[in-house]
């Protein structure tokens, strides 16, 4: 045994979210435009002789969940019980990026559970079939397995690469409020939206490399459910915009807001800034990959 493997599973920002109709499943099916960001968790793996999964992290999630029910103890247990993998493993999760954040924190330390287990135990699978296995734990993890920038149409699971974008600054902040999910796909309200992204705009601004184009373009319509709950999303926003972000927007179904800057010496400043003005909020200032 002994070898231990190492894995970094980078955060994501929505740079446009749309709603675009609902199952009758429950889930809703999207059209968004991801981006992975270069703040990573770090995941470590370790084949083990007994057949048991042994799971520790650096620091206890919100509402202390179980390991058994962390998206990393499932997607190793998945993997062991369907591909009926001999022996165990030893997962030792680092947190960096914030939980239930609407950066996909989860989802990315699921996608590179996956990503670990079939290269520690040689199963030789590929990227499609290890997206096939991911969805099956979460919406986001076929693209926190892919990674980059892509548009992610069905529940998620539909991915389309784009043009790279690389090195944008970007800086997230996220209130220490706790928002649910469930709860806000729940309460949208689809037939009375004002506005959809228009994703074939920012496609081609993404194309261009046009940053400014980009940014003004960011939209995502969950906002319309957690914005008039949690003012301080609105004032986010407002305030990243006032320390010189071209854009800004809540991610995901947040809280984190995250804007876009043009240079690092900028962001840099409303980094520090940020952290003096929200000392109990997380600050992370991280670039696009």
């Amino acid at each position: 045994m002994g070898n231990i493997l190492i894995k970094k599973t980078p955060a994501k920002i929505n740079l446009t979210l749309d709603v675009t109709g609902k199952l009758e499943n429950g889930y809703h099916t999207l059209s968004m435009i991801m981006q992975s960001i270069d703040v990573c968790d770090e995941l470590s793996f370790e084949k083990t002789a007994d057949e048991t999964i042994l799971f520790s992290m650096n620091k206890d999630l919100p509402d202390k969940i179980p390991a058994e029910k962390n998206l990393v103890y499932k997607a190793a247990k998945l993997m062991k019980d369907t591909f009926k993998i001999d022996g165990g493993f030893k997962i030792h999760l680092t947190k960096n990026i914030p939980a239930a954040a609407g950066l996909a924190g989860g989802s990315s330390d699921c996608a590179a559970t996956l990503i670990g287990i079939n290269e520690l135990c040689g199963l030789g699978f590929d990227i499609e079939k290890l997206c096939e296995i991911g969805v099956k734990l979460g919406a986001d993890v076929p693209f926190c397995i892919r990674k980059g920038t892509m548009l992610a149409e069905g529940i998620g699971e539909i991915l389309t690469p784009l043009t790279p974008l690389t090195g944008i600054p970007v800086l997230l902040i996220k209130p220490n409020i706790s928002i649910s999910t469930p709860y806000v796909y729940k309460h949208l309200k689809l037939n009375k939206l004002d506005y959809h992204p228009d994703n074939k705009a920012v496609i081609s601004y993404i194309k261009d490399n046009n940053i400014k184009k980009i940014a003004a373009s960011l939209s995502n319509v969950l906002e319309t459910v957690t914005i008039p709950e949690n003012p301080i999303i609105a004032e986010l926003k407002r305030y990243l915009t006032e320390s010189g972000a071209i854009g800004s927007l809540m991610s995901g179904s947040g809280p984190t807001t995250f804007g876009i800057f043009e240079n690092m010496e900028t962001a840099k400043k409303a980094y520090e800034k940020a952290k003096a003005d929200y000392p109990d909020f997380d600050v992370v200032l991280c670039q696009t990959m």
